[in-house]
């Protein structure tokens, strides 16, 4: 385990910084450049702040539909391969749903400001 400040609370102060101190006194291409630094910085923030959490269900969803053991990465190789030969598909129990919430969680690292996305957050509760 690691002292404190965790790799989450730096990257949020880094971009903290950036965004509030150095974004207003630059303009023009260099500004653009710092945006999407800063965006970079926050995208990584809340993977480290949700990426053991969604990787857990991830996990557990595909270990319930595909019956089978072995990393995400490997379960996802083979659900695809699955349903490349037609093995699984729509009308799989538990398929839609395990996509569903795949795709939104990835969308919470990648585009919590997505309008569609927040609409659908919103249907949840």
């Amino acid at each position: 385990m690691q002292d404190e400040p965790t790799p989450i609370e730096l990257t949020r102060a880094v971009a903290d910084f950036l965004r509030s101190d150095i974004t207003p006194l630059i303009s023009g291409h260099q500004a653009f450049k710092l945006r999407v630094a800063v965006n970079i910085l926050d995208l990584v923030t809340r993977q480290l702040a949700q990426e053991a959490g969604s990787d857990a269900a991830e996990l557990e969803r595909l270990r319930a539909l595909l019956g089978a053991d072995g990393t995400v990465t490997e379960l996802n190789r083979t659900l695809a391969e699955r349903i490349a030969k037609g093995d699984v598909d729509l009308a799989t129990p538990g398929l839609a749903e395990h996509l569903w919430a795949t795709t939104m969680a990835k969308l919470a690292v990648d585009q919590p400001n997505y309008a569609s996305y927040k609409r659908e957050l919103g249907r949840d509760g």
